[in-house]
């Protein structure tokens, strides 16, 4: 296969290296969520990411080994769920997620939030003893071997400080919404700094920017589509992003991000009007909802 996105790695800080995209699989389920992994293997891709929260690790697992891949060749991610504040439920949570994945050991695991879904942009409370219990877990997974890199996701720098104060093991990666017409520059350069990749999910914002008129017609003059452009910017930041389709053609489109955006328009991207609300999807607590 030609060098391409697909391709394309970055290396972590402990040394592991991982595909520069991902195909991201939230809110796919049961037989899709297998037919999925599969599909997205056969075309290329190499980087799968789930979640417990997902409910469907079972099926990327099964797309994993169906697929005629070998296992060392993907790289799988999934997320510890954000309920877990302690080492006991957070133990627990890992090695139900090695069960049901069932590949032998998961290649990254990341505490999936901060604070649990149910408190995100209600509290001010950052459960900072509870995510040192739930990352000490995550460590003695890693040192043990079930788990190649560990890491964060939906974590300030304050939330990610308190991991680096009280814990042995940096985070590889913290894993945020970040788009054109979101992008957290603050986190993106204090883990760049603390020498932490940063994953960008939703990095077509759910499908919302599509229809945005600057998006669009700057997608038209390199002769590519809006997702692409959205996927094209977060690389060029240096992040990694994980685009979520259960379509095959989608997939392909998605991979095909090999061409560079001028650094004028980069900064014309930069610069857009931040993104009002993600329509009938603000209600997911990442995108300024409650649940």
């Amino acid at each position: 296969m030609a060098d391409s996105a697909l391709t394309q790695t970055f290396t972590l800080n402990n040394g592991v290296t991982i595909p520069k995209l991902a195909l991201g699989t939230w809110l796919i389920e049961g037989q899709q969520a297998t037919d999925a992994v599969k599909a997205a293997l056969a075309i290329g891709y190499r980087h799968i990411d789930t979640a417990e929260a997902y409910g469907n690790e079972a099926e990327v697992g099964r797309g994993v080994r169906e697929s005629g891949v070998d296992r060392a060749e993907v790289f799988v991610t999934t997320k510890l769920a954000a309920e877990c504040k302690d080492y006991d439920s957070a133990a627990a949570a890992i090695e139900e997620s090695l069960r049901k994945l069932d590949l032998g050991y998961i290649d990254m695991m990341i505490i999936h939030s901060p604070q649990p879904w149910s408190v995100v942009n209600k509290s001010s409370d950052r459960y900072e003893k509870g995510n040192v219990e739930a990352y000490r877990a995550l460590e003695d997974a890693y040192k043990a071997g079930k788990i190649r890199a560990i890491g964060v996701s939906n974590f300030t720098a304050h939330d990610i400080d308190n991991i680096l104060a009280n814990c042995t093991v940096t985070p590889a990666v913290n894993q945020v919404l970040a788009h054109i017409t979101n992008t957290p520059w603050d986190v993106i350069d204090y883990c760049k700094k603390q020498g932490i990749l940063v994953e960008a999910y939703s990095p077509i914002a759910h499908g919302v920017v599509l229809g945005n008129p600057q998006i669009t017609s700057m997608a038209q003059r390199y002769g590519v589509s809006p997702a692409q452009l959205c996927i094209r910017y977060d690389l060029q930041l240096g992040l990694l992003p994980l685009p979520k389709t259960a379509n095959p053609d989608h997939m392909r489109t998605n991979a095909q991000v090999d061409f560079e955006i001028s650094d004028e328009d980069m900064e014309a991207l930069k610069g857009m009007e931040h993104i009002k609300d993600y329509g009938d999807q603000s209600f997911w607590p990442v995108y300024g909802g409650r649940i």
